[in-house]
């Protein structure tokens, strides 16, 4: 596995700032954010304190941070042990060499000529609301039109992590 740029948005983990850490029946709000895997690795060629990056089915990760090449997979290998991919990982360095890495299962599409970087598809009682960079649009995106047949009501949020690519999550309603 080889680490290779990309230009994605991500939020790295961490604390979100409000009174209890936002754990239910401290603050009766849980959290919003869970996550697939958690593990640990010793990464002694990753750089920083943090980074973020996606992992695609073929292994090649992304990453948008200027990292050196292979320097994540210690990462990868610890979240393959519970999480198969493809997915959208984020770690902090705990200490030394030591990283903490959490991850999530994500849909990979390709969404050929689209100009944004942030796609949401809305279907809630048939009805389609699709808005690109926080712009309504009528346009179809056949890849995420596919991913919400049959879903019933569902919410789909993408973001672009290389070229053509997406990642996207995919919500029930």
């Amino acid at each position: 596995m080889g680490a290779q740029a990309g230009g994605f948005l991500a939020q790295p983990p961490g604390l979100d700032g409000e009174p209890g850490l936002g754990i239910a029946g401290v603050t009766g709000v849980a959290r919003g954010r869970t996550w697939d895997a958690v593990a640990s690795a010793h990464c002694p060629d990753l750089t920083g304190d943090g980074v973020a990056f996606v992992v695609l089915g073929d292994g090649t990760i992304l990453v948008e941070e200027n990292v050196p090449d292979d320097s994540l997979v210690p990462l990868a290998d610890a979240i393959e042990g519970t999480l198969h991919t493809p997915y959208r990982a984020a770690a902090v360095r705990t200490s030394g060499d030591a990283w903490s890495v959490v991850a999530e299962k994500v849909e990979i599409v390709e969404i050929p000529g689209l100009d944004g970087d942030v796609v949401d598809l809305n279907v809630v009682d048939g009805e389609r609301d699709l808005t690109v960079d926080g712009e309504r649009t009528l346009r179809q995106v056949p890849a995420l039109d596919a991913l919400a047949e049959n879903q019933g009501d569902v919410a789909l949020h993408a973001e672009r992590i290389d070229d053509d690519l997406f990642a996207v999550d995919v919500f029930p309603l």
